[in-house]
């Protein structure tokens, strides 16, 4: 048999964690105390300083589903949890708990539970991801009875598809070890096969007790171990060992621990799933797994608040403090080290679920979760920024996306790609809670240089409004299933990219954004030269948007054909009212008279006025659908980071009540799904709260910044 991971027994010895206290809380605003039906975020991943690019897996808490245990799953790699056995009664079910879950505490890379599987057996669960390759479950139990209890722990790994493949058992140790296979297809957009995501990866299954046995087994679903865990007979036999199969293609791969837990007692002991390519060294995976087999836990409890001091706490309800908190777990989750040729801190747009496309580089768009993102840290969110300083062309080009790969700027049709301009907007509020002038200095020029290229590239025309690039249909970042591509598909289901042959709205309006800021930024510098030139370049820009891109007939904002400045193009009309025609409120375009002209617009119920928010496209045109069947659409449903410049522009504009108002439906669209399903979304249904798109999107993240605009500065 092989003993790759054997440990040196007489110098370290079996794991004992009886003598660490449980770890505690000792912020109380940290404390949330969620049940089932809470707006609870349940997605963990590793800290930052223990995370990896590649091979990394971060987990999904199911601690509300009654017809199964308290689960830990990670895409394609399978759920992790443990199986209780009290007085031989099987309790693979949380229905069958005597007290449900209840969780105390909720970070980016740890969860706090407590819950009573039996009567006055009392636990506390801890669940840390430890690293990108080693997952912890730490149970305190206590009997709180006058009675001795029989307890039996299995904790096992499950997978129902693609099965393990056990490889190896050792007996001194009572480490599992195993091997899996992961597709690279993901529902959303495949895994880059040639950029060295690992398919083939080994698992581990280790205690920090010696355990009584181990075994494999086959089966459907979870509640298949119950057979295992309890063998069906006349007599109902207490099952003493598991069948100890050390090799074999199982769903499920256990551990079986006895406990005699006394009167009084309580003992801690801890169970951990490493996982690790299978390229890599098998010292690598026995390292991580022994490194979260001893830490503390308290350490890493005592290192969330650390990173939490700097979040304003404002006075909300418990169920929006939930949200409010976990808006910053799912940012802070997304950060990774530095890596290849970046010397900064990046984000992914989700760690759990991974698609091709969301594990890609930085995109300006999704950056603007660095809004909210600023107030738990600062330096991080001012050095996710620099990516794109640093990797800045020479000409002011700032690409689509930026990161380890360096700049990736999609050429079409002879042209580099960019992305949509919310670079200063989001630096500038970066500052105004990091403080940093270096930081402002740099994002200044770096901004200028950038708004400069525009000027250069994105109005072929030169008469002062702005077109996007051949490859409009990512730089716009509002895909494809949009409106006015789709009145000219050809059949196609994205529709036809005719960007660059309009006048368009929305990157005139964003142009006109970034200027305001520089001049914002100069004026905070002590540049009066620069101040008044990017001054007079917001004016000069906001006259041509009013002259050129108002319709005074319907009194909204639209497109314009570039070729004679009507609202035709190839005679279909570009007047269809998207969220986009309330953006020159968010970049102090519009006169005030138009904005009330535009607030008429916006309250009303039949068109923008929604439940859950403001729709990408109003409800009364035609083309509206307000159901979210997958990525990307545009047409009806809600994307958070567009209503909250709605909302900002409300702020701009003195509408405190209607500012309030869509913070509340964004709040309720957010809440729906946390509460049902504990994730966040990259898009929302206006009307329904029924979707299907990508999970856990970085940029949900801004719904705190919307409470701290609302009850926080």
């Amino acid at each position: 048999m092989k003993r790759w991971f054997l440990i040196d027994l007489l110098v370290l010895g079996f794991l004992s964690l009886y003598a660490e206290p449980i770890a505690q809380i000792r912020d109380s605003y940290l404390q949330i105390d969620a049940t089932a039906n809470d707006p609870l975020f349940t997605t963990y991943a590793a800290a930052m300083e223990r995370s990896r690019f590649f091979a990394d897996k971060a987990y999904f808490m199911d601690y509300f589903s009654p017809e199964k245990p308290i689960t830990y799953s990670s895409q394609f790699a399978g759920e992790f949890t443990v199986i209780w056995k009290i007085n031989n009664v099987v309790f693979s079910r949380i229905r069958d708990f005597y007290k449900a879950p209840v969780v105390t505490a909720s970070f980016p890379d740890m969860a706090v539970l407590n819950y009573e599987p039996f009567q006055d057996v009392r636990v506390n669960e801890t669940f840390l991801v430890y690293s990108s390759a080693a997952a912890v479950i730490d149970l305190e139990i206590t009997n709180a009875a006058n009675r001795a209890f029989a307890v039996v722990l299995y904790p096992l790994l499950f997978k129902n598809e693609e099965a393990f493949v056990l490889a190896d058992f050792d007996s001194a140790t009572g480490r599992t070890v195993a091997e899996h296979h992961e597709p690279l297809e993901r529902l959303h957009s495949n895994l880059y096969a040639t950029r060295g995501y690992p398919t083939d990866f080994r698992d581990m299954l280790a205690c920090s007790e010696r355990p009584d046995s181990f075994g494999g087994f086959v089966g459907c679903d979870l509640q298949q171990f119950y057979f295992a865990a309890k063998r069906l007979s006349k007599v109902h036999e207490n099952v003493l060992h598991l069948n100890e199969i050390e090799k074999g293609k199982v769903n499920f791969i256990a551990l079986h621990k006895n406990i005699d837990l006394q009167p009084g007692m309580t003992v801690r002991i801890r169970f951990v799933r490493g996982v690790q390519d299978e390229q890599k060294p098998p010292s690598e995976l026995v390292q991580d797994v022994d490194a979260a087999l001893l830490t503390p836990l308290q350490k890493h409890l005592d290192a969330n608040a650390d990173l939490f001091r700097s979040v304003p706490r404002l006075n909300l309800s418990r169920q929006d403090k939930m949200v409010y908190l976990g808006a910053f777990n799912l940012v802070r989750q997304c950060m990774l080290p530095p890596s290849g040729k970046t010397r900064y801190n990046f984000y992914v747009f989700s760690r759990e679920p991974q698609w091709g496309w969301g594990h890609g580089h930085q995109v300006m768009h999704e950056s603007l979760s660095m809004l909210p993102y600023v107030y738990l840290d600062p330096q991080s969110a001012m050095d996710s920024q620099r990516i794109y300083m640093e990797q800045q062309y020479a000409d002011g080009l700032i690409g689509y996306r930026h990161g380890p790969r360096g700049p990736q700027v999609y050429p079409h049709e002879g042209k580099a790609t960019t992305s949509a301009p919310f670079f200063t907007w989001t630096n500038w509020e970066i500052y105004r809670v990091a403080g940093d002038k270096e930081f402002l200095n740099e994002a200044y020029r770096s901004g200028a240089a950038f708004v400069g290229y525009l000027q250069r590239e994105r109005d072929d025309d030169r008469d002062g409004l702005f077109e996007w690039g051949p490859y409009g249909i990512i730089e716009n970042v509002r895909d494809g299933w949009n409106v006015v591509f789709q009145l000219f598909s050809d059949g196609e289901d994205e529709g036809r990219d005719i960007s660059a042959e309009l006048e368009a709205l929305d990157l005139s309006v964003q142009v006109a954004n970034e200027m305001f800021y520089l001049e914002k930024m100069a004026t905070e510098l002590g540049d009066k030269q620069g101040a008044d030139h990017w001054r007079r370049e917001h004016q000069k820009l906001a006259e041509l948007i009013n002259q050129t891109l108002w319709d005074p007939e319907d009194e909204f904002y639209y497109h314009t054909a570039q070729s004679d400045n009507t609202f035709l193009f190839e005679g279909e009309s570009l007047k269809r009212k998207e969220i986009i025609g309330f953006l020159p409120l968010w970049a102090r375009v519009a006169p005030p008279d138009r904005a009330e002209k535009l607030l008429r617009h916006l309250l009303n119920p039949n068109s923008f006025w929604r439940t859950y928010g403001v729709p990408t496209l109003a409800a009364d045109d035609p083309h509206y659908t307000p159901f979210v069947d997958g990525c990307c659409r545009w047409n009806g449903p809600i994307w958070l980071l567009w209503d909250y410049m709605v909302l900002q522009g409300l702020d701009f504009y003195g509408y405190e009540t209607e500012k309030r108002q869509l913070a509340d439906k964004m709040m309720l669209a957010v809440k729906s799904q946390l509460s049902t399903n504990h994730r966040f979304w990259e898009s929302f249904s206006p009307d329904y709260p029924v979707l299907e798109c990508p999970s856990n999107y970085i940029w949900d993240s801004i719904i705190a910044k919307v409470l701290i605009d609302v009850y926080g500065e």
